[in-house]
């Protein structure tokens, strides 16, 4: 049965993977406008960095993953709220290490809906699901994706298979213990605190170069020419992470248990459009680098529909891609000196690593 959901004012909150970006903005956010009871982070710093972790005395964290058991019996059973946002960050490092993959990306999920299955005062359990799992694979003209869409049983990374078993999990603790689960179906998030590099070396060069947006902005505002694959015909739906943040509470409140919901701007937007928007404001004048298509990457072109996450959640996006992206830029060299240590701690590995594998 439901229980009962309030403003999260004294509200006990876990959030796994609290250190990373997403997890540290939405703590943020709590933290300003919520005035919770604590806040605890557990997160094991695998692509994240406790300099992202909020100061304050609500805020607890412990430094380890979820997988340990000991780790996992120091959540308090009377917890009210769980954002489980850990993942093995992203397609291409999943792609090299499949197996870490699945320890970082998948079996998290099982170990803490199966601790926490049977706590007391559980009311909300926020997974942050994968929009890129669910929508088609296609590099034709591209339809909104919808919550209830069929899913495509041939994923293009291990990455996506995780993050849809981990949906799955969620969805069978739902069914037989009545765990109030419900899924966030992020879009490509972007915004400040994603720091390049952060974290532990994994194997590959997308250790430090994650996703598009921050990878352009550092390249940009280093007058470096921006690689387009498929000559940046594919599309994305790219959300701001105080929007993204803002669409997690709104989930903790209102979502229903066993739904989920899209977390997404609604717009598509090219990466060729979106590289020649960064360049514009960083002032880059070096020529786009057009490259073929990657071997593995058939989700071309993809957006998220917002009717439900609007209609039941009273959810919309309110920030720009403009307006997000001069954040962003500006943040980045607000931090620059910051961002360039983690990047710098894996160029000497970097040089001893064969990614030709992996384009």
């Amino acid at each position: 049965m439901t229980k009962v959901r309030d403003n999260l004012k004294d509200s006990k909150i876990l959030i796994v993977g609290g250190a990373g970006f997403v997890g540290s903005n939405l703590c943020s956010l709590i933290i300003k406008n919520y005035d919770p009871k604590y806040i605890l982070i557990i997160d094991n710093l695998l692509s994240s960095t406790a300099d992202n972790i909020v100061r304050n005395k609500k805020i607890k964290f412990i430094y380890g993953s979820i997988i340990s058991d000991e780790i996992l019996f120091q959540i308090p059973e009377d917890i009210d709220y769980v954002f489980n946002l850990a993942c093995y960050h992203g397609n291409q490092s999943s792609i090299k290490n499949p197996i870490e993959d699945h320890n970082n990306n998948l079996l998290p999920n099982l170990k803490l809906y199966n601790h926490i299955k049977n706590f007391p005062n559980l009311k909300a359990v926020i997974y942050s699901a994968a929009g890129c799992a669910v929508a088609s694979k296609t590099y034709k003209k591209a339809t909104a994706t919808f919550e209830s869409d069929n899913v495509d049983l041939f994923q293009d990374s291990p990455y996506s298979i995780s993050k849809l078993v981990g949906e799955l999990y969620g969805n069978y603790f739902f069914k037989q213990f009545d765990l109030p689960f419900i899924k966030a179906r992020f879009q490509n998030v972007y915004g400040p605190k994603e720091i390049l590099g952060a974290g532990s070396w994994r194997g590959t060069s997308h250790t430090i170069w994650r996703n598009v947006i921050p990878t352009f902005i550092w390249k940009s505002i280093n007058n470096e020419s921006l690689k387009l694959y498929n000559g940046g015909e594919a599309t994305r739906d790219f959300i701001y992470v105080e929007d993204i943040s803002k669409g997690l509470v709104d989930i903790a409140q209102k979502g229903k248990p066993g739904e989920s919901y899209n977390l997404a701007s609604g717009f598509e937007t090219s990466i060729k459009d979106l590289a020649i928007l960064i360049n514009k404001f960083t002032g880059n004048k070096r020529d786009l680098d057009l490259l073929p298509k990657r071997n593995w990457d058939n989700s071309g072109k993809r957006f998220g529909s917002t009717i439900k996450s609007k209609n039941e959640l009273g959810f919309t996006a309110s920030t720009s891609l403009e307006k997000g992206i001069q954040k962003t830029i500006k943040w980045t060299k607000d931090n620059y000196s910051d961002i360039q240590k983690h990047i710098e701690k894996h160029l000497s590995i970097l040089s001893f690593f064969d990614d030709r594998n992996i384009k």
